[in-house]
């Protein structure tokens, strides 16, 4: 049945029957499944026109939505059973609402690629074999980050990723809402964050090698209202949005709206723009108490938008040199009986990770937070590689893996001349169905920390739409099955039977409009040409 991704079981009858959907289908949706129930009617009633009414008092609904908890017990609340027969018509169970959405998303992908359009084509017939699918997740946290900061996406372009996410049964979008290079969130006690801080002059095209420049002024930011919009239109398809406020580094589009925020006396803050290139910034926040409690308000405004348990605060590359100069930041390491810089930026993070835990919210950041010593309650993005995660595990902290080497999907596709932006080593669609979020060398008690992984979409060089589909499919569909299904080992899973599944899978994300790159290689549209990346040769570490 080419189900992406794929199911603990699925099997079709033997009868080789089918049940027909036609203008006459009604959707009976019993307690608690009523969001499902909207979104069936909103997505697949409109790309069918089919209007899915409730059925009659007293008698059946061709499609039934129910809660269950025989399923809720063996499977969890995400758990689902699919059943279509003869007898009973569509009956879709879920161990909670979560798993009631999951199983109606499977019946999508029966319905065909068409099921997946925004209106009816003509002389379509819709119809779902007669078939059993029973299914649960494999990691409670399957999240995909999505930088907004490099390069902002509007609105629509994020409400449209929550829908694809959704699409592949992933539940987490990682927000990257704040970096050097812009701040993309309202604060209404704050608003030159986005009057200034949103906003810079010009863009590097390519990373720091290329001579290339975009001249235009770029930028952009969400309200806060917008920003609820987008989390109440996730939750209704089950995804949580985490925010992510980069501190102490990634701040100088910060420091540019509010100069006192950085080491003015190191450094003149008041001269710093929002920064217009890439990479790694010497320009870092002050850990002084003003510098605590502005981002302290901040973070209380963001939480009244993001009811998320988790909010991202960053921590990963943050340059020590300026606060090694700087006579203010000694004087607060003496003041706060730290050792040394490493100490005062896990004084930094452990501050805001107490602060969180006070308000019921858990403070979760890049691996570098381990440095200096882990925060107590900190949960971990292990980005650079697995160390960091399996130490974290081991200290009993939860952990997201997220390792570079296995899932940026910044990194090229294939070795080719004509890969737009070549970065790093080649991580093909195959590299990323491999991708084992669990180390071998962690015990079971330690595995279990391990609560899901998160592939990354980092904008540096993706300044559209287009370009981040490009680099983000067919790969974020591999991914999707590596977090959600019970896969063999990576040596041993297969991969062909995945490529031949996609092979279906490719008219729905046609029909969804995504540009993904196809298994030849790049359309010609695709191609950058002239904007060098920076490849580099051979298989990627795994550290």
């Amino acid at each position: 049945m080419d189900l992406i991704p794929a199911p603990v079981e699925a099997h079709r009858h033997a009868d080789g029957g089918h049940v027909d959907l036609g203008p006459g289908t009604t959707l009976d949706a019993g307690p608690g499944t009523e969001g499902t129930a909207r979104w069936l009617r909103a997505t697949v009633g409109a790309a069918t026109g089919l209007p899915l009414p409730p059925p009659p008092a007293g008698t059946p609904g061709t499609i039934t939505l129910r809660l269950d908890p025989d399923v809720a017990e063996r499977l969890g609340a995400e758990g689902h059973r699919v059943t279509v027969s003869a007898a009973d018509g569509v009956r879709i169970a879920g161990g909670g609402a979560a798993g009631v959405f999951w199983g109606a998303q499977t019946v999508r992908q029966l319905l065909g690629a068409d099921a997946f359009r925004r209106a009816p084509l003509p002389g379509r017939s819709w119809r779902l074999p007669h078939c059993s699918v029973e299914d649960a997740p494999r990691f409670g946290w399957r999240g995909v980050l999505l930088d907004v900061a490099r390069h902002f996406m509007p609105k629509d372009v994020v409400l449209r990723y929550v829908d694809l996410l959704a699409a592949h049964k992933l539940n987490v979008l990682h927000l990257h809402l704040t970096d050097d290079q812009g701040w993309r969130v309202e604060i209404r006690r704050y608003p030159r964050l986005t009057e200034v801080g949103a906003w810079r002059t010009r863009t590097k095209v390519g990373l720091r090698e290329s001579p290339l420049w975009d001249e235009r002024p770029h930028g952009g930011y969400y309200t806060q209202d917008d920003l609820r919009e987008i989390v109440a239109y996730a939750a209704e398809r089950h995804v949580t949005v985490v925010p992510e406020i980069d501190v102490p580094g990634h701040s100088q589009a910060a420091i540019a709206a509010y100069p006192e925020l950085g080491n003015a006396d190191v450094v003149d803050t008041g001269a710093l723009p929002v920064l217009t290139g890439w990479g790694i910034n010497p320009n870092v926040l002050a850990p002084t108490e003003a510098t605590v409690r502005f981002y302290e308000n901040v973070l209380d405004e963001l939480l009244e938008v993001f009811p998320s348990e988790f909010v991202h605060i960053g921590g990963d590359e943050c340059p020590k040199d300026q606060w090694c100069a700087s006579a203010t930041v000694q004087a607060r390491i003496k003041e706060l009986g730290l050792r040394d810089e490493d100490e005062l930026q896990s004084w930094f993070v452990r501050h805001f990770d107490t602060w969180l835990s006070g308000r019921g919210r858990r403070l979760i950041g890049w691996d570098e937070i381990l440095e200096g010593g882990l925060a107590e309650g900190a949960a971990v993005s292990s980005w650079r590689g697995y160390a960091g995660g399996i130490a974290a595990a081991r200290a009993g902290h939860d952990v997201v893996m997220c390792p570079e080497s296995q899932v940026y999907l910044d990194w090229r596709q294939s070795d080719g001349e004509d890969e737009p932006v070549p970065i790093a080593h080649v991580r093909t669609l195959e590299d990323v169905y491999r991708f084992e979020p669990v180390p071998d060398d962690l015990t079971a008690e330690e595995a279990a920390h391990v609560i899901g992984a998160q592939a990354n979409i980092w904008t540096e060089t993706m300044d559209s739409v287009r370009a981040v589909d490009y680099m983000a499919f067919p790969r974020l569909a591999a991914f999707a099955e590596t977090v959600w299904s019970r896969l063999p080992a990576p040596a041993v899973r297969d991969h062909e039977g995945f490529a031949a599944r996609m092979s279906t899978h490719y008219g729905r994300l046609d029909a969804l409009g995504v540009e993904y790159r196809p298994p030849g290689g790049p359309l010609p549209w695709q191609r950058r040409p002239g904007v060098i990346g920076r490849p580099i040769e051979g298989p990627p570490p795994i550290v």
